[in-house]
């Protein structure tokens, strides 16, 4: 079955509820098979999905490179292609080993070393990395990538947050305006700063990433009402909570990216015990839940396989009874403001 379409009234992009995010796709702490790799980007194509999601941080370019291979093997016009700017590939001499993210860690990745980099040059330059790693003209949507305290440290945001606005937010409205890309935002990792930079500047989009899921709704109090009020197409990542989500609170579960702790543990378990009655499983649950609100255009997820894919596709289109909603909130497993899947 076909992946549902969000078509963003700002832009006109026809964003497919479901995104394909390429984050695993750099070797994300494991390494891939570059054949398979570059058939669950096609198989994702080939079901529907238009919205791809990467960055040069991904694999340092591992990511944009075996999707810029899916791309030649198809029309570029089936895809809406977002990307993000805000970090610099310099070569650089490596061993083969992992390569750190800050939070997690890229297997193999291309021997690249990146660096932060938010000036107006900067920006432009990344952009220019990008369309040479996917083998494109163009990109749709791009992205100010990881201006926030989960990545600098709080005391080092207020400097970042002006250096963006002041550099590659200038960069990416004058693209938009000469019409090289179509969208402009940020991807990032808090609510309260992308409710920041929604505020300072004219976006079109926001990736963010762990903060509107099962486990938790801050997103509400702020960020997401104002999403809705401004027409910012909001692209939901991380909505497993870096894997607990999926996997449920199993021994060794992660939660934002590292062990989950036994709070989140028990509260998992809880939300699992009512998706189980319901017959869902937590995952399709999680996957599903962000959609409810109405500035969320789609939900990212990362895929390795073509198989992966058909599950992912399946489980977006999986009905959730409207009571399970319900007990969430009766077990004060789920805020009572939050929107929910019709």
């Amino acid at each position: 079955m076909p992946v549902d379409l969000y078509r963003h009234p700002r832009t006109g992009l026809a964003l497919s509820r479901l995104g394909f995010g390429g984050a695993p796709l750099g070797n994300l702490n494991r390494r891939l098979d570059d054949t398979e790799a570059v058939a669950a980007v096609t198989a994702a194509i080939e079901s529907g999905i238009t919205l791809l999601d990467t960055s040069p941080l991904y694999g340092q370019g591992l990511s944009a490179a075996r999707i810029g291979t899916a791309l030649r093997r198809t029309a570029r016009d089936r895809v809406v292609l977002s990307t993000k700017v805000g970090r610099l590939l310099s070569p650089a001499r490596r061993t083969g080993g992992p390569a750190g993210s800050g939070r997690a860690s890229y297997v193999d990745a291309l021997p690249f070393t990146p660096r932060f980099d938010y000036s107006y040059d900067g920006a432009m330059r990344s952009l220019e990395q990008s369309l040479l790693l996917l083998g494109t003209d163009h990109v749709d949507i791009a992205l100010i990538h990881d201006v926030d305290g989960w990545t600098h440290g709080a005391e080092a945001l207020d400097g970042r947050f002006a250096e963006a606005m002041d550099g590659a937010y200038r960069a990416l409205e004058q693209l938009r305006a000469e019409g090289v890309v179509k969208a402009i935002g940020v991807g990032l990792n808090e609510a309260d700063t992308a409710a920041r930079f929604a505020r300072a500047g004219d976006l079109d989009a926001v990736l963010l990433a762990g903060r509107y899921s099962l486990l938790e709704q801050g997103a509400l109090d702020d960020f997401l009402p104002l999403a809705a009020e401004k027409g910012i197409a909001v692209l939901m990542g991380g909505v497993f909570n870096s894997g607990i989500l999926a996997t449920g609170a199993v021994e060794g579960a992660t939660y934002n990216y590292r062990p989950a702790p036994p709070e989140i543990l028990e509260r998992t378990a809880r939300i699992e015990a009512v998706c189980r009655a319901h017959g869902v499983p937590l995952a399709v649950a999680a996957g599903r839940f962000p959609l409810g609100h109405p500035a969320v255009a789609s939900v990212v997820l990362g895929m390795v396989s073509p198989g992966e894919v058909a599950r992912n596709v399946a489980a977006v289109d999986t009905p959730v009874p409207p009571a399970l909603w319900g007990d969430l909130v009766a077990e004060g497993l789920l805020r009572p403001d939050a929107p929910v899947p019709g």
